[in-house]
């Protein structure tokens, strides 16, 4: 048993939240943070959060989190896309 990656954290992590909070309560608390109702988070902003607030995450940990979930080329992350692989484990194919 050795270190995780951070796409079978988000699966584990999903599935100690399945039944326990809707993605919609977990969309819920990014939204916060989404005052124009876009769906994205600018990825300058949610690193800043996740490195200084709270249990701080690694520059390891962002690295692997921009690898799951890439920001577009103007630096938006899609926060809909990770609440969902959070509750269901697995990417939302695109529409």
């Amino acid at each position: 048993s050795g270190p995780i990656n951070f796409t079978v954290f988000l699966t584990m992590f999903g599935e100690k939240l399945k039944g326990a909070d809707p993605e919609d309560v977990i969309t819920g608390a990014f939204k916060v943070l989404d005052p124009e109702g876009k769906g994205t988070i600018k990825k300058h902003f949610l690193e800043e959060l996740l490195t200084t607030q709270c249990d701080r995450f690694s520059q390891e940990e962002i690295k692997n989190m921009w690898a799951a979930f890439p920001p577009d080329v103007g630096g938006n992350v899609d926060y809909k896309n990770i609440c969902y692989v959070i509750t269901h484990g697995d990417a939302k194919d695109q529409e």
